[in-house]
């Protein structure tokens, strides 16, 4: 009797169904783990990066002075004079901090380390070892004012009288 009770009642899992099926889970697991892998190496892996050419709009919408219209967007000051227009990177050249216009004191200042920076972009105070860095500026055929961020005239190599440096106005 007891001999049928047993052959009824099956017991769950024993120590050695339950190791099999864990060896064959990882198994599985490995395997799977390679052919995602091996899949994943056919398709190319890229960066999405914003454009480095993008157009700002028309000169007859900058004033004489500094435009932080697009500082936040691109990261930029447009500073138009009597004359010329040119586009200055918003980026310190100490540690690479945003800096802010102060329109009261007519520059720009770093608020992490206190440089200071005519709107020319030209450093005259704090840590900064060199000016700031001008990116081609350009008139598209439609008018409107093209920025080229691969571009970069930089103050201390005298690039900013260079040709895309700034735009006539």
């Amino acid at each position: 009797m007891i001999e049928t009770i047993e052959k009824k009642i099956k017991l769950p899992m024993n120590r050695r169904k339950l190791l099999y099926l864990l060896g064959w889970g990882f198994i599985g697991i490995f395997l799977t783990t390679i052919f995602g892998a091996t899949i994943r190496f056919f398709f190319p892996r890229t960066i999405l990066e914003p454009p480095t050419r993008y157009k700002i709009g028309y000169p007859s919408q900058y004033t004489t002075g500094v435009s932080e219209r697009l500082k936040k967007q691109f990261r930029i000051w447009i500073v138009r004079d009597t004359d010329k227009l040119y586009v200055v990177e918003a980026k310190c050249t100490h540690l690479g901090c945003t800096p802010n216009w102060l329109a009261s004191e007519g520059k720009f200042k770093c608020p992490c380390h206190g440089s200071g920076f005519t709107p020319d972009g030209i450093n005259i105070e704090g840590p900064a070892p060199r000016p700031l860095e001008r990116f081609r500026v350009s008139l598209a055929d439609d008018g409107q004012i093209m920025v080229d961020e691969g571009i970069r005239f930089r103050g201390e190599r005298n690039e900013w009288e260079k040709p895309g440096a700034f735009l006539k106005v």
